[in-house]
């Protein structure tokens, strides 16, 4: 098989490790991606010897400069275009039980090879040999055909030298669709406390490396496959106790699942047939991440959860900051968590302009998201059901349009802005032009009065010398 196929650009780097006489090889994930047919533009390359010196040779042919450069590790990244391009020693590593860091000796082509995390990454591939057979130490190619994620050594030693392996089993099982072979499985849930993260205590693996992995297992076509696994081996436990204990949690079963955790797996993957969205896929993960908190039983209902909706947003801002995710992403969720039963209440015919107003007005440009994560949402097997309630989103959404269409109520403020406000009630900034303001605002909402300047004008005049006197 032509492993460099039409890629000018291994093609000039095979040319180029030929004329130096370096030992190159094409390793890990290119291989098994051209195999499986998924195009992939990173490129991990391996030298005997020194690494970072071919990578030099490579980036002036290219007439650039290497990036990424680490001595310790004899690596170096290369970026060309839509290529990224790493250059490694071949190495073999040894790590400390307390340590991030391993201790790192140049090898040749099989220690390095047995130190990858799984048999279908261990293949290679040489780049200066005119015949392009696939070296496979580990019988990786079987392991591919049979879709099997299975460690090169004991999966003891693998995870040992590096924790975060259990979780790339994850993510390359939920990436890939693969099955964890049983005694690599078995490993994991045995070394799950290892992934731990104590506070104050120096951790073998960082919480960023944590979450890196979580979020590429959200990513993936179906996030249920990686996000069960990391249930069923306990690391959901350590790394998102929030999720682990929505298992077992029973709810009624109307439009969900029984079962909190299963109906949420569901509601991720459902999400994720309609967008990559990664903030949008999270919300989804979120939204019903309170139910345990705020579960009751209540004769002739069943149970409820009144308000995990509120306390889900609220819990947020923790998790965000636990898991070192992008705070500026954080109001996103918290919006989407905060709103995903108001939708599906407003589907009653009796229901008001004003209420589907208020709804455009709290989601803003979120409102098609909203919607997207309400329909997600739907997971009774019953396809009766499921077509009621897709029919009641349909009238809401039209209501919305229409509503939004003639009030243009989404993001909007009050027509009549501050410093127009100081000057007709004659007042100096307080919190008394914040009131005024939020009165006419709500005006608007409520229908009270119609969208323009005139009206909100005209309301002003009307109500600024009560507001005053009552706040004064």
């Amino acid at each position: 098989m032509d492993i460099t196929g039409s890629n000018t650009v291994l093609k000039q780097i095979a040319r180029l490790a030929k004329q130096n006489n370096v030992e190159a090889y094409i390793v890990g994930g290119f291989i098994r991606d051209k195999l499986l047919n998924i195009n992939i533009s990173d490129i991990d390359i391996t030298v005997i010897g020194d690494g970072i010196a071919f990578g030099k040779i490579v980036a002036s042919d290219f007439s650039t400069e290497l990036k990424g450069v680490y001595k310790r590790y004899g690596t170096a990244l290369l970026e060309l275009n839509s290529n990224k391009i790493e250059f490694a020693s071949a190495r073999k590593e040894s790590y400390k039980s307390n340590s991030r860091k391993p201790d790192v000796e140049y090898a040749g082509l099989s220690e390095d090879l047995a130190r990858r995390d799984f048999t279908v990454n261990a293949l290679a591939v040489s780049l200066t040999e005119e015949k392009q057979e696939i070296i496979d130490l580990f019988d990786g190619l079987t392991d591919l055909k049979e879709k099997v994620l299975r460690t090169p050594l004991e999966p003891e030693k693998t995870f040992s030298d590096d924790p975060l392996r259990m979780m790339r089993a994850c993510r390359f099982a939920s990436q890939l669709e693969f099955e964890i072979a049983g005694d690599t499985f078995h490993a994991i849930k045995n070394m799950r406390e290892r992934i731990k993260i104590e506070k104050g205590k120096t951790s073998v693996v960082s919480q960023e490396r944590i979450t890196d992995e979580f979020l590429k297992i959200l990513a993936s076509r179906k996030p249920s496959i990686g996000l069960n696994l990391l249930f069923k081996s306990g690391l959901m436990e350590i790394i998102f106790p929030e999720v682990h204990i929505l298992e077992g949690v029973e709810q009624r079963k109307d439009f969900h699942h029984k079962d909190v955790f299963y109906h949420t797996l569901q509601v991720v993957d459902n999400i994720s047939q309609k967008t990559n969205n990664i903030w949008l896929r999270f919300a989804a993960l979120m939204h019903d991440i309170a139910k345990p908190a705020t579960k009751k039983f209540i004769e002739g209902t069943g149970w409820t959860f009144h308000g995990h909706e509120d306390l889900g947003a609220r819990w947020q801002k923790k998790i965000f900051t636990r898991l070192k995710l992008p705070l500026d992403k954080q109001s996103y969720v918290e919006k989407l968590i905060k709103l995903h039963l108001r939708p599906i209440a407003l589907a009653d015919k009796s229901v008001t302009d004003s209420a589907i107003r208020r709804l455009i007005f709290d989601a803003g440009d979120d409102i098609d998201d909203l919607f997207i994560l309400c329909r997600a949402d739907i997971t009774s097997k019953d396809p009766s059901k499921v077509k009621k309630y897709l029919e009641n989103f349909d009238k809401v959404e039209k209501k919305v349009k229409e509503v939004e269409n003639r009030d243009r109520i989404r993001n909007f403020q009050s027509p009549v802005r501050g410093e127009e406000i100081m000057k007709i009630c004659r007042i100096e900034p307080s919190k008394e032009v914040g009131i005024i303001k939020k009165s006419i605002e709500e005006a608007i909402l409520d229908g009270v009065i119609p969208n323009s300047y005139e009206a909100a004008l005209e309301y002003l005049y009307k109500i600024k010398d009560g507001l005053i006197k009552n706040n004064s």
